[in-house]
């Protein structure tokens, strides 16, 4: 759980005045400011939720898609691609399960050049502990009821289509 600013008053609301003194009215400014500073949050109470498993969230991430997968093993490529992050990042990613024990790395018989990630038996209890701890705290959106998470799901997604993480559809 983040530690709370205990301030006086709302710093996004009053950097959103400034602004309009200074450059008019920018809904977008207070927007984004207020996802940022709610992904500082969320991410830190995930995290916390998540350390004493020896995960981070992009961790955490990988595991489940893992246990997604209908063998529990997906091309490194894959993995990268359905999390929406860079290679690099896979890697590090992956090899840090590895060395956790959580997941095993193997040469991918249809790719002679690419390597398979396997969730271990370790790695799927890992995940549902985790999974669960995660679960009862609502992954830190417990603030908001059911319609309210739908809302921020509908919301947010059109920024996501516009940015091209994937074409416009049913949204589930």
């Amino acid at each position: 759980m983040p530690k709370p600013l205990s301030l006086s008053f709302d710093p996004i609301a009053r950097a959103d005045e400034h602004w309009k003194q200074r450059w008019g009215s920018v809904p977008s400014m207070a927007a984004i400011t207020s996802i940022m500073r709610a992904q500082q949050i969320l991410l830190s109470e995930v995290d916390a939720v998540v350390k004493p498993y020896g995960l981070t969230f992009a961790r955490y991430e990988a595991l489940v898609l893992l246990t997604f997968s209908q063998r529990g093993e997906l091309p490194m490529s894959k993995i990268g691609e359905r999390l929406m992050v860079h290679p690099t990042s896979v890697t590090n990613t992956v090899d840090r399960l590895q060395a956790a024990g959580l997941v095993e790395k193997r040469p991918n018989p249809n790719d002679g050049r690419g390597t398979l990630a396997a969730i271990t038996d370790r790695g799927r209890e890992v995940c549902d502990a985790a999974t669960e701890k995660l679960m009862a705290r609502d992954f830190g959106l417990g603030v908001y009821d059911a319609g309210e998470m739908d809302e921020i799901f509908t919301l947010l997604r059109p920024l996501r289509v516009a940015a091209g993480d994937f074409s416009d559809g049913p949204a589930h």
